[in-house]
């Protein structure tokens, strides 16, 4: 069963307006798109074809008289933000507080217990991507390790490549 039909009485008399008033073939294809249903009663597949269009055509046209002559004031909801997020902004700030101020003091975060935290929070479990990307979100970053030792001396490892045992022998 088709879905009963839904005509704007705003845009009917746009579309009126637009028949009397244009000399653009498709602004006027398009108002004739609208008054064939409204005022005909016509089918999508009958004002396809007396439009010389498809039949798919037909909600283009219409949606096209629309936009063009949508006010200002009805603007539409964008489609962006976080639609899936588990957690705000803001209470993702204030889970990451205590390992914040842990990270400040010079300590050395590790995701595994974070996860652990926030899968708990959540009642449910988390992949670990969850918590990186999070931790993105709020500018974290992964600290590399450094290639050599702080401790180490480079004189005493020479010495050892010189001087050291030849062959390893077991304990």
């Amino acid at each position: 069963m088709a879905r009963p039909r839904r005509i704007d009485k705003k845009l009917v008399a746009r579309a009126k307006a637009v028949i009397t008033k244009t000399t653009d073939l498709e602004e006027f294809r398009c108002a004739q798109a609208v008054l064939l249903p409204a005022l005909l009663g016509a089918t999508m597949e009958q004002t396809a074809a007396l439009l010389g269009v498809g039949r798919a055509t037909v909600p283009r046209l219409r949606s096209r008289l629309r936009q063009r002559y949508a006010e200002p004031t009805a603007a539409r909801p964008s489609w962006g933000g976080r639609r899936r997020a588990w957690l705000s902004r803001e209470e993702e700030r204030r889970f990451l507080a205590p390992w914040s101020a842990a990270s400040q003091a010079g300590g050395l975060l590790v995701v595994a217990p974070i996860r652990a935290a926030l899968a708990q929070e959540l009642g449910q479990p988390v992949a670990a991507s969850v918590v990186y990307r999070m931790l993105a979100r709020h500018g974290w970053r992964k600290v590399a390790p450094d290639t050599r030792h702080p401790k180490s001396d480079p004189k005493l490892q020479e010495e050892w490549k010189k001087n050291g045992p030849k062959h390893w022998q077991p304990c």
